[in-house]
């Protein structure tokens, strides 16, 4: 592999973009001098030894590079980040260069051996590898203080030079993806396999969750609906489907840890090695030695850490607690206020009356969950978390704490303090449909229109400017740089979870508006995925992590 290092070259005359770096408008020359320089110099210079080219604007500016690499340089790469491979005789193995004659479907004239989401992802890592030799500081910005071994990209996202660094998307590719995923209605499977190529294993695994766990639905759906049909107010019955639920709830989990298994084994990231995880970009502290790997980085007392969360964190979450328990009564007395009412009066408004105070209830419910996120999300990065596993397990423990007593505190109450069964079928039931219908909207229909109406003035806009650029290039730049960044709703689907096997027992079509809210969730994330926001960097994965305890 070294001597291939040696013929490597970082002139291409077939130069194809699949990464996108935005700078800082402003930053100063001789740090996009250097900074480029460090990405084309030579591996054994220390640099990343890939292709960048400017994007030269309309006015002039250069502050959008594209960034790709030679078919060579991709293999030698897919070889240092571990990639795993088929071989000829059906067995995963490591891809090595020396070796790859014995891989399937390689060919030296074959330059789709690797997927193009495979090669964003070794762009991304040889970038985020960039690593400082003897730099002080980020030249012309003394500020910026670098020291040996230190990530170079992450340090100029966090002293604000670096913008952003995101994949092009591929306009022939992601057409048949939307044909195949989207592009008309069928009873059928998801393209997973296309969509692990196009957008990474992690992607491709929630999707392949959201289709598994949608299927699974359907028997609770099919015994669901006789049952409330012809056992509605048959109490002892409840008793039957509640067994059901609960062995349902634990089946379909262990089957889901065999389908994830054989999925990753087939895209060859259950046999990946995991990789040495670097400080995360928001991570600081004083300069010192890590005791394990010698390197010199911030080091950050875990002590400080420690008393950050047990003093600040942990009493900031129980006050959300309860805040969200005071909103819980005010709810109930709402539901007397109505139920008085519905008594007194007797007609067609007082009964739709009684919904009132379960709607505005969900309403105020799903309002809390997001601004609770956003406190969670700031209290985390401010906790200072060292790793980006950390930081994500902790922000994800505070999010589920709040968000479970947040959407069940009421129905626990209403069942085991109320005791009132009818109470809690229509609260259930209007909780669920109202949160699924807030959801479409918030997660779907406003980003579509909010992207379509950004995508129309840019159109205008660049049609008007007569340029010399590449104006396809140049305009699909210009849209994916303005666009949000896709997040996988895992809390989402862990909810729809609770309220299907802890209550469908009390309300049978629970999982029957379950499954129909998962079907148009699969198309309109297909849409969003492929229209809405921009492209994400594949992350290779064996599993769903932590959301598999979870669940």
């Amino acid at each position: 592999m070294v001597e291939s290092w040696s013929f490597l070259d970082t002139v291409e005359s077939n130069f194809k973009p699949l990464v996108v770096i935005e700078l800082a408008k402003g930053t100063k020359e001789e740090t996009i001098e250097w900074f480029t320089k460090r990405i084309m110099d030579k591996k054994a210079n220390g640099g990343a030894q890939l292709l960048i080219k400017p994007l030269v604007m309309e006015n002039g500016v250069e502050n959008i590079y594209l960034v790709g690499a030679s078919p060579l340089r991709l293999l030698l790469g897919a070889e240092s980040v571990g990639l795993v491979k088929e071989c000829n005789d059906n067995s995963m193995r490591t891809f090595t260069y020396s070796s790859r004659k014995t891989f399937k479907h390689f060919a030296d004239d074959n330059h789709n051996f690797l997927t193009m989401a495979e090669c964003q992802y070794i762009i991304k890592h040889e970038l985020e590898n960039l690593r400082a030799k003897n730099e002080k500081m980020i030249p012309g910005y003394p500020q910026a203080k670098l020291y040996p071994g230190k990530s170079i990209v992450r340090r100029l996202l966090t002293s604000g030079i670096l913008v952003q660094i995101f994949p092009l998307h591929d306009g022939e590719e992601l057409k048949k993806l939307r044909h195949s995923w989207y592009g008309r209605v069928k009873v059928g499977y998801q393209p997973l396999d296309d969509i692990r190529s196009y957008f990474g294993e992690t992607i491709a695994l929630y999707f392949g969750f959201l289709e598994y766990f949608t299927f699974a639905l359907i028997p609770m759906a099919v015994i669901g609906i006789p049952y409330y049909v012809f056992a509605w107010e048959d109490y002892d019955k409840y008793v039957m489907f509640a067994t059901f639920n609960l062995l349902w709830s634990t089946v379909i989990l262990e089957v889901w840890k065999r389908i994830c298994a054989l999925l990753t084994y087939r895209w060859g990231t259950l046999l990946m090695k995991r990789q040495f995880e670097e400080p995360r970009p928001g991570f600081h502290g004083v300069l010192g030695i890590n005791p394990v790997t010698g390197r010199e980085e911030p080091l950050y007392s875990s002590i400080k850490r420690q008393l950050r969360i047990y003093l600040v964190s942990v009493p900031f979450v129980c006050l959300c607690l309860y805040l969200s328990l005071c909103v819980m009564m005010i709810y109930f007395d709402l539901e007397q206020w109505a139920l008085d009412y519905h008594k007194e009066n007797e007609s067609s408004l007082s009964s739709l009356m009684l919904y009132v105070p379960s709607v505005i209830y969900a309403v105020v419910i799903e309002v809390m969950n997001r601004i609770y996120r956003y406190a969670a999300e700031f209290l985390t990065s401010w906790e200072n978390h060292r790793l980006e596993s950390s930081y994500q397990n902790h922000l994800i423990l505070k999010v589920l704490v709040f968000n479970f007593l947040n959407c069940f505190a009421s129905l626990f109450y209403i069942a085991f303090v109320l005791f009132d069964m009818k109470l809690l079928r229509q609260s259930l039931a209007t909780l669920l449909i109202t949160s699924q219908i807030l959801n479409q909207f918030a997660e779907s229909l406003l980003p579509y229109w909010l992207q379509k109406r950004y995508n129309r003035k840019m159109k205008k806009s660049m049609c008007s400017k007569k340029t010399d650029m590449d104006l396809s290039l140049a305009e699909q730049v210009n849209m994916e740089k303005e666009m949000g960044t896709y997040l996988v709703c895992w809390t989402t689907l862990f909810l729809q979870f609770g309220y299907v096997s802890l209550f469908s027992c009390v309300y049978p079509l629970a999982a029957v508006f379950a499954v129909l809210n998962n079907i148009t969730e699969i198309y309109s994330d297909a849409l969003k995925m492929c229209r809405v926001y921009k492209r994400p960097f594949a992350e290779p994965t064996a599993n769903i992590g932590v959301w598999q305890v979870i669940f």
